[in-house]
């Protein structure tokens, strides 16, 4: 069974540091764009950062600077380490990754999400 696999959520002072990773497991025979997600409390899950199979990276506006998304294509996971955090930080993250399938179908999968909280 092909699932992503999220970990290194947790509760962080504001300026902190928390390093969240995502690993897909299950029989995959390739992985194209990885990607983080989030959603703050009460409001609409929105993209962090992405990254392509050849390593390019986009980052939403509110993070550039401070967060850095990762790859190991050998261990088929993503990370996603964040620096500098601040309270609008907080909320649910989700990793989201385009696999390919051993019936040679692409589909999206998501992770369940860690919690990220940020205190003041």
């Amino acid at each position: 069974q092909v699932q992503l696999v999220e970990s290194g959520g947790g509760l962080v002072q504001a300026g902190g540091s928390l390093r969240l990773s995502c690993a897909a497991s299950g029989i995959i025979l390739g992985i194209n764009t990885m990607a983080w997600y989030r959603q703050p409390p009460g409001k609409q899950r929105e993209l962090v950062a992405h990254i392509s199979g050849g390593g390019g990276a986009v980052y939403a506006d509110s993070v550039k600077g401070r967060f850095a998304i990762s790859r190991d294509n050998a261990k088929n996971t993503v990370y996603l380490q964040m620096d500098s955090l601040k309270q609008e930080d907080t909320g649910v993250y989700y990793c989201n990754a385009d696999l390919l399938r051993v019936d040679h179908s692409w589909s999206t999968y998501w992770g369940q999400g860690t919690q990220v909280t940020v205190s003041s």
